[in-house]
């Protein structure tokens, strides 16, 4: 059962604005993903680097532990929670935002609200700064937990729209309202250890994915249209899967590893399948472009991919994969697509594969987690070993990617 703290708590941020932004400032809370927040002024004093007068600064201490990497809405910051605190990046230009250290108490789980000053925060590691069985909303204007969230059960995944809290356990999953912390659904999944999880950004709508009752299961909720949608995406267990920030589209994989398979979330269709690799692999993180037109792919072999789409009919022609003509720029209704995969079923199945059209080769087994960057043809990469890399494709040639930045994450120095 979630509960609020008995003891009293500054008064509560309201995310869920008036649609007229102008007319209502709020300094505490920039909903708008085109708004940036002035990260620096939210920096208390002792924050800041000591002055020229102060004493010479002792040996960098050791660099922490990653416990967690995860990207904001819009791909814009990333987040790192640590084994004694968690810290904030910008992904373009690179730069450390600010780091908040609480002393040796760990984060397992840090989850940003696109700029805003409010967080969710899940204590992990070995010294937990919280109990794992707790959602901690943290406002960093303030410095201090403003409420709470307790379960019975570690929580394994927590997700924020504007004006929701979505809250994974092992298999059920919370959604709550965020203005007061009401309890609004509950949602039975399967083992979800993985913390598996998404939802849509748009204000009018809230379609939040999550894995079914079975193998293999992905249940949708249209929570404005209160209909619920249940595809059957593979006959394996589901390993990772992303939804596009409008709630449209869900790309999904299995354990094996192999396919990932692209489905209209609203009507359940399969619109477009793509092979990873003919060897079972891990997927770890699966990312749409701003406009569906591109998909990346990152798999404990090492190697991220990027997949050019052809399920967004709004994307010209010109600008899908390469080899894309106008018979194929935009996937028709199910029915035609499954004749086109049929006629070609003459054909092995895996010689009829679509393949990556770019790929960047990494280390082999660390853990990478993407999304497309601001700049155009750009993929950010994130690794559990501390690494960042900003990476450009040709969309026209395809082949390996160019590696345009690289830096260590733990090794960076803190905003000023």
């Amino acid at each position: 059962m979630a509960t609020l703290p008995a003891s009293p708590s500054p008064p509560w941020p309201n995310p869920n604005t008036n649609p007229n932004l102008n007319s209502i400032p709020n300094p505490n809370f920039h909903p708008d993903q085109s708004q940036t927040l002035d990260f620096d002024s939210l920096m208390s004093p002792q924050s800041h680097h000591a002055s020229t007068d102060s004493p010479p600064e002792s040996p960098p201490a050791t660099p922490p532990s990653l416990l967690h990497l995860s990207f904001n809405q819009d791909h814009a910051c990333f987040a790192a929670a640590t084994d004694n605190g968690f810290r904030i990046y910008n992904c373009d230009p690179f730069r450390e935002l600010f780091r908040r250290e609480f002393g040796g108490g760990g984060i397992g789980h840090v989850e940003m609200l696109f700029r805003c000053n409010i967080l969710a925060l899940v204590g992990g590691g070995s010294h937990p700064q919280y109990p794992p069985t707790k959602v901690m909303i943290w406002d960093d204007h303030q410095g201090t937990c403003i409420g709470e969230l307790s379960f019975r059960s570690p929580v394994s995944g927590v997700r924020l729209r504007r004006d929701r809290i979505i809250v994974v356990v092992e298999q059920k999953i919370f959604v709550y309202n965020f203005a007061d912390l009401k309890l609004l659904h509950q949602i039975e999944t399967i083992a979800n250890p993985k913390g598996l999880c998404e939802v849509s950004h748009l204000t009018d709508s809230l379609v939040l994915a999550c894995p079914g009752l079975h193998k293999g299961q992905i249940r949708i909720e249209h929570f404005s249209q209160k209909r619920t949608k249940f595809i059957s995406a593979h006959d394996s267990r589901i390993a990772c899967f992303a939804l596009t920030l409008d709630g449209q589209f869900i790309a999904t994989a299995s354990t094996k590893g192999t396919l990932i398979r692209i489905y209209d979330a609203e009507l359940g269709t399969l619109l477009q399948e793509v092979r990873r690799g003919a060897n079972a692999a891990e997927i770890f993180s699966l990312a749409f472009s701003s406009t569906a037109q591109w998909l990346a792919v990152s798999s404990d072999k090492g190697t991220v991919h990027v997949f050019g789409l052809k399920v967004n009919p709004n994307v010209p022609e010109n600008e899908n994969s390469p080899g894309s003509s106008s018979s194929d720029a935009a996937i028709a209704p199910a029915s035609s697509s499954r004749s086109f995969i049929k006629f070609k079923g003459v054909l092995p199945k895996y010689f009829n594969s679509e393949w990556s059209v770019a790929r960047f080769h990494l280390h082999e087994g660390t853990q990478y987690t993407v999304a497309f960057g601001i700049e155009k043809n750009t993929v950010i990469i994130l690794g559990m070993d501390g690494s960042f890399y900003k990476c450009q494709f040709d969309p026209a040639q395809g082949g390996e990617m160019t590696q345009l930045e690289f830096h260590n994450i733990l090794m960076s120095e803190t905003a000023l």
